[in-house]
């Protein structure tokens, strides 16, 4: 069936990097556009960035422009996200979604992973 399983997580000092991954399994993963989304404590989940199914667009939150790059290996069936200068409210469960429309991919998605914890404090 179908599968996402992130890693990467961890805890980090602010101003720190991290590199999340999320391999994809048991569906056609090239097709997908996919996203990263997070959720901290008491928050509402939030979409942080995503990337088209070819890989040639990607949108990012405002929160983490210029900081978080996502990138996409189809060949390999990995999505990554690469934040660099993390700051404390970064800190949330990280999650990626497969969806079947780059132009929705904050709003529809059909597959989810479990998420990964990203904990950035001093």
């Amino acid at each position: 069936q179908a599968q996402l399983v992130e890693s990467g997580g961890g805890l980090v000092q602010p101003g720190g990097s991290l590199r999340l991954s999320c391999t994809a399994s048991g569906f056609t993963f090239s097709v997908y556009a996919m996203s990263w989304f997070r959720q901290a404590p008491g928050k509402a989940r939030e979409g942080v960035s995503c990337i088209s199914s070819g890989g040639s667009s990607t949108n990012y939150a405002d929160s983490v422009k210029g900081r978080f790059t996502i990138s996409r290996d189809n060949a390999k069936n990995t999505v990554y996200l690469q934040m660099n200068s993390l700051k404390p409210e970064d800190t949330a469960v990280y999650y990626c979604a497969a969806g079947p429309r780059y132009s929705a991919c904050y709003s529809m998605n059909t597959y989810w992973g479990q998420g990964t914890q990203v904990t950035v404090s001093s």
